[in-house]
């Protein structure tokens, strides 16, 4: 069993960042691989960006270049760094967790989830 808290949401203006942690405990947390998804008001679930356990990243194109995913494997933290927010960014932010860590991370079907972080940002 693995349970993800969520931390670091915030209100920010437009052009700001912000950094989200995901705190992850169980076993063998880094064999795991850990994405980041978000829920906007109104529109559907969208994947944002992952990282498996190579450590090897991927982004949505609506991020990329933008936001950067990191994992400390000692503290069995993910990083979601988020710069250049745009108002469209505003969702709740959650963290999941797959044990198929070699996997091209996008493609998995997460088996565990925070209980999200909300980031809101203002025009």
């Amino acid at each position: 069993q693995v349970q993800l808290v969520e931390s670091g949401g915030g209100l920010v203006q437009a052009g700001g960042s912000l950094r989200l942690s995901c705190g992850a405990s169980g076993s063998d947390l880094d064999y795991y691989a850990f994405g980041w998804f978000r829920l906007a008001p109104g529109k559907a679930r969208e994947w944002v960006a992952c990282i498996n356990s190579a450590p090897r990243t991927y982004y949505a194109d609506s991020v990329k270049g933008r936001f950067s995913t990191s994992r400390d494997d000692a503290t069995s933290t993910v990083y979601l760094q988020m710069n250049s927010l745009k108002p469209e960014d505003t969702a709740v932010y959650y963290c999941a967790a797959d044990p198929y860590g070699s996997a091209a991370c996008p493609a998995l079907d997460y088996q565990y989830w925070g209980q999200g972080t909300v980031v809101a940002v203002s025009s």
